[in-house]
């Protein structure tokens, strides 16, 4: 323990010895009282900051969660997450100045969501980052990262990890749900990402509203005390989601009054109530339901944070107090969200090179619902600005840079509906050089329950594109017009690939999507995003929402060929593996391998790659995956030139999860495979590079 810590603690043992009972359980609220007489300032728990310090007035609007796991780029990750902590110390400082202690003004950030997006039908499968354990265990470590810090005594802001654990929809059932999964699937595709963000230092953990193997989460011994605290040595704090300690007794009916589901939850050690309930925890302790020591314990840890973020020592005086207004959406700020779109899109298609549009003059047509949606650039948990970039201002805006192009605008079609005179704007398109056609969904139609009010309850009943764009699009399709497709959404969408020529996956692209749209379409970025989750080819090919077993599910299970495959993405170059070499051809427990993979930019355009190693067993058996993600690098390689990508794999990277939950290393042969997606079949009839493999021996 060192010398601050020693400290801290001490402080905060006398704060807790000069309380009573009531002033430490309403420290166990979101919305903390004060104790003066302590020196205990009133304070609220509950901020928010998934892509940019949300519901919080201005702010950078970053690309949604998802959009950030597609650039599969954890440094950016991270550089994203250190601007947004930047941008919440400012707003907490300038809170300070005004005097404001109220939600959404704190230093403690309910972000990142690390759940696994198992199934493309839930609504806030967009908050994640994507399907894969290893990719999601990356981005969310470097996300935790980049908002805390690198301050070894003081955090820059504190993370949570949520939904802990088992958590991902249907929203309409969060409040009753019991996830029922095996021992395998949860130890090999719920908690790896978990396990990560602990290890990467996460100040906080956040318990899901359901219940899990017949526990509500905010109150599982099994979850917080077995595994968070005691298997992984878990020492920051943990808070229940919004009134989810309230579901124990009035949803899940395993507790009987609010007193006992306070108590439930403090004695397995949710030590904050984002809530109501915890008032109750008073009346537990004196009826002999909670020991009052667990009051104490869980007040101890919530004080600590406190005094990580240096919360009682004056605002004004810390290494972040010079931060204010002109540290928020700065012109920084601004290119860095950029950045990060242009990283996101992902090319679906290309034929005949449409893309990029030569700088010629052309008369080019933007059209769609979501060419001028707003919601399509903010996705859910958003800041406000005052200069969001939709598609059609930002190609408007590029246009001005070059002599002779026009661009036009009709919206064609509705967003959430048929229209109401079918067909009045098709005959547009054939006035053109080439259509910008941007369709999809927005925040409206998916995200959490209550909040996407063209949902239901947030969810998707299907994921096919809405039958009345598909129609509209294969309306204008019919006329001949060059078709560039740019589709919004948070998760997959099915549609027929040969509605256009081009397509670009756009995600929720944030402020500066517009601008980004831009400088892929002419050439001034190119496309490098690759899909952090399969894209199913139709919603019966999914197995039932509520199954939470992962059979046919995610690319390591899904035996049915999907749309596209995780991990895919064109280029406006081409890419080549050249070949794959081991260091060694045999491995044991606690050994490492080195694989060499050569790759060749083989086109025109310098560009970024992303090369991803995957391992599968070569005699593999039912009920093992298909094959896992195990490492994955981004490089920059330029046209004609080739890149050696070396990655160093651990002997834990051929381990298996056992029906008892056991990770073990199964002798026998593995493949190692390289290429730019899952090495699944349909990676061929996409696109994609072929892939390359080797052989190794686990001994």
């Amino acid at each position: 323990m060192s010398d601050i810590e020693k400290e801290r603690s001490e402080e905060i043992e006398a704060m807790i010895k000069a309380m009573t009972l009531e002033e430490k359980v309403s420290l166990m609220l979101h919305d903390s009282m004060a104790v003066e007489r302590v020196g205990i300032p009133k304070y609220n728990w509950w901020n928010e900051c998934l892509h940019g310090v949300a519901r919080s007035g201005l702010a950078t609007v970053f690309p949604q969660a998802i959009a950030l796991a597609a650039t599969f780029d954890d440094k950016l990750a991270q550089e994203e997450a250190d601007a947004i902590s930047t941008e919440a110390r400012a707003k907490f400082n300038e809170a300070n100045r005004a005097g404001l202690r109220e939600r959404l003004r704190g230093l403690t950030f309910w972000t990142p969501n690390i759940n696994i997006f198992r199934d493309p039908r839930w609504g806030r499968g967009m908050e994640t980052y994507g399907e894969d354990p290893c990719l999601t265990s990356r981005m969310g470590a470097a996300f935790i990262r980049g908002l805390q810090g690198d301050d070894p005594e003081h955090l820059k802001v504190a993370a949570c990890a949520k939904h802990f654990a088992v958590h991902s929809g249907p929203e309409k059932l969060r409040h009753v749900f019991n996830a029922v999964v095996s021992k395998k699937d949860l130890w090999e595709t719920y908690l790896p990402a978990f396990k990560a963000a602990v290890d990467a230092g996460v100040e906080s953990v956040m318990g899901a509203y359901n219940r899990t193997l017949n526990e509500p989460c905010c109150g599982s011994k099994f979850l917080l005390q077995d595994v968070l605290r005691g298997k992984w040595g878990f020492k920051g704090h943990v808070v229940s989601d919004c009134w989810a300690v309230r579901d124990f007794h009035e949803e899940h009916k395993i507790t009987k009054s609010p007193a006992e589901s306070a108590a439930l939850a403090i004695t397995n050690g949710c030590d904050l109530n984002c809530g109501c309930t915890y008032p109750s925890a008073v009346e537990a302790v004196k009826n002999g339901l909670l020991d009052a020591e667990k009051v104490d314990e869980s007040v101890r840890r919530l004080l600590m944070t406190r005094f990580k973020l240096d919360m009682f020592s004056s605002y004004d005086k810390g290494r972040w107090a010079s931060l204010g207004k002109k540290d928020i959406d700065s012109a920084e700020h601004r290119a860095l969200a950029r950045k990060v779109a242009e990283k996101s899109f992902v090319l679906l298609k290309n034929k005949d090179q449409l893309l990029p549009l030569s700088k010629k003059p052309k008369r080019i047509l933007v059209m769609g619902p979501a060419s001028t949606d707003v919601n399509a650039l903010l996705s859910n948990y958003y800041g406000v600005n005052s200069r969001m970039v939709t598609f059609m201002e930002g190609m408007v805006a590029k246009s001005q840079e070059m002599s002779g192009v026009t661009i036009d605008y009709v919206q064609g079609c509705l967003m959430y509906g048929p229209n109401t005179q079918n067909g009045w704007t098709v005959g547009e398109v054939e006035h053109v050089d080439v259509v910008i056609a941007c369709f999809g969904l927005d925040n409206a139609m998916e995200g959490e329950q209550g909040e996407s009010v063209a949902s239901h309850e947030g969810d998707r009943d299907y994921i096919e594109l809405p039958p009345w764009q598909l129609n509209y699009l294969k309306a204008i399709h019919e006329r001949g017009t060059p078709i560039v497709l740019v589709l919004t959404a948070g998760s997959p969408l099915a549609f027929p690939p040969d509605i256009a020529d081009s397509i670009l996956y756009a995600w929720y692209p944030g402020e500066e999507g517009g601008s980004a749209l831009a400088d892929l379409v002419f050439g001034d970025a190119v496309p490098s995003g690759h899909l952090p989750v399969t894209f199913p080819a139709a919603t019966e090919d999914l197995p039932p929402f509520d199954d939470y077993s992962m059979k046919g599910r995610t690319y390591r299970y899904q035996e049915k060929a999907p749309l596209f495959p995780f991990g895919f993405g064109l280029s406006y170059t081409t890419f080549s593996f050249g070949g794959i070499t081991l260091s060694q051809q045999k491995i044991s427990a606690g050994g490492n391998v080195d694989v060499e993979v050569l790759v060749e930019n083989t086109g025109s355009f310098d560009a970024d790659e992303v090369v991803q190693l995957y391992v599968s067993k070569e005699n593999r058996k039912d009920g093992e995956p298909l094959c896992s993600l195990r490492d994955f690098k981004r490089i920059r390689i330029e046209a004609g030139k080739q890149a050696k990508v070396v990655f160093s794999l651990p002997a834990s990277a051929f381990e298996s999860i056992n029906d008892d939950g056991e990770s073990i290393l199964v002798p026998g042969r593995y493949l190692l495979t390289a290429g730019d997606c899952a090495p699944v079949e349909a990676l061929e009839k996409a696109g994609a590079a072929q892939p390359v493999t080797a052989k190794i021996e686990v001994v």
